[in-house]
């Protein structure tokens, strides 16, 4: 018998939301990370970039294993061990960024990533087909609520234990002879190693709480059956499904665009000249745009417009609000790229649920493979970081974001249906 959906979700959806949390916190912790680790390790920017380069390809690594992970463990303990893996890595992070290892640094992020990859591989098919498969994106949505707010606050906890006083340390730095150069960063890395040790105590407790919690075990390639699906025991493979493949390609893009548009948003600003004590916050503002484009699909979704819809609507802002920071400098262009993050906070909710939509028993294998595609986060940024030593970093910019909300439109429109007619019929 395939296990029913709890009757009352209430309880899962609050443990889902906290880990979302946690996930929105450590995610988009990486923007002023990126200001620190270039000051504390005496970086250029490209070097700098590698920051989000490493935790996203983690995702592109692990999603893969992380499905066998979970086959093996269930639910409960893989979510409670991928807690673990991230409290590993925070710590690592920390001791080493304190110790100005570079590498090693990096290799903590790396550990956090793989953690958030065994983690996202869990909760995100689970929260799509705790109810209707139609309506997943309201409960993402709500999801994401818990992640943005996260995110809002992870630049500001940052800004304040670390990064105050940033834009006076660098002057002080430049005009500094080598030793106390040296002494100066040697001073400036150790305050981040407070913050991480603490985080990596939180993630242990949480880690145990899990694990003793009422949070049910649920199947979703067993769940994931809907009458399109019911002719998946004729398919024998994966690339089976080319609604799937392309919602793979369009994650990776998402991915790249929010992390641009969310973690690159302060080299933007730098790129104005504009100070280090106001850029290292402005993630905060486009997570904030975030926050109301997902109270806005809250209220709308699927009562007023579908969810694939609402995806199309969100391609054609993201492609106007990108052009509008092409044509306008310093403040009202950074804040263009904010408003991206209004655009940008329906797409995963929208993308996943369409994606693994009927895949039945290939639910898992799925929803790991768009899991893989969070590593756009990892590719776009740094071609932006590349391309904007020779080119004009508005232009590059423009160039990056406009093509992949154009192939967002695309999936919206037609990918999304790709395969799925034959199945129905």
């Amino acid at each position: 018998m395939s296990p029913a959906r709890p009757a009352n979700p209430a309880v899962s959806i609050a443990i889902i939301g906290a880990l979302f949390f946690i996930i929105g916190f450590l995610t988009w912790v990486n923007g002023p990370l990126i200001t620190f680790v270039r000051l504390a390790f005496d970086l250029n920017e490209v070097n700098a970039f590698l920051v989000l380069m490493v935790f996203y390809l983690s995702y592109f690594f692990l999603a893969l294993p992380s499905s066998w992970i979970l086959k093996r463990t269930g639910m409960k303990k893989g979510l409670a061990l991928s807690l673990l893996v991230m409290a590993i890595g925070a710590a690592a992070f920390g001791q080493f960024s304190t110790a100005r290892w570079y590498p090693g640094a990096l290799a903590g992020l790396f550990v956090i990533g793989s953690g958030l990859a065994l983690q996202q591989t869990a909760i995100n098919p689970y929260i799509s087909i705790l109810g209707p498969i139609e309506s997943a994106a309201r409960r993402i949505a709500l999801m994401g609520i818990c992640n943005k707010v996260a995110g809002i606050l992870a630049p500001i906890v940052i800004g304040s234990l670390v990064l105050h006083g940033v834009g006076d340390l660098s002057a002080q730095i430049a005009n500094a002879d080598a030793a106390t150069k040296e002494q100066l960063l040697d001073v400036f890395a150790a305050k981040i190693h407070g913050p991480y040790l603490t985080m990596s105590g939180i993630l242990v407790l949480l880690s145990v709480a899990v694990l003793f919690s009422p949070l049910p075990e649920l199947k979703a390639s067993e769940v994931n059956a809907t009458p399109a699906s019911a002719s998946n025991s004729e398919k024998t493979s994966i690339f089976q499904f080319p609604h799937l493949w392309l919602g793979v390609l369009c994650l990776f893009v998402y991915v790249g665009v929010e992390v641009m548009a969310g973690d690159a948003i302060g080299t933007y600003g730098y790129g104005f000249d504009l100070p280090l004590d106001r850029t290292k916050i402005f993630t905060s503002f486009t997570l904030g745009a975030m926050l109301a484009g997902y109270i806005a699909g809250l209220l709308l979704i699927p009562r007023v417009i579908s969810q694939a819809r609402y995806l199309s609507v969100s391609a054609v802002l993201g492609m106007l609000f990108s052009l509008g920071a092409f044509l306008t400098h310093g403040y009202v262009s950074v804040g263009f790229v904010a408003a991206l993050g209004f655009a940008n906070a329906m797409m995963w909710p929208a993308i996943f649920p369409l994606a693994i939509k009927g895949l039945g028993r290939f639910t898992e294998i799925g929803s790991a493979l768009m899991i893989m595609g969070i590593a756009g986060g990892a590719i776009i940024p740094q071609l932006f970081a590349i391309l904007k030593q020779h080119y004009d970093f508005q232009a590059v910019f423009a160039c990056l974001m406009v093509p992949c909300y154009l192939y967002i439109l695309f999936y919206s429109l037609r990918g999304h249906r790709a395969g799925q007619a034959a199945q129905a019929n």
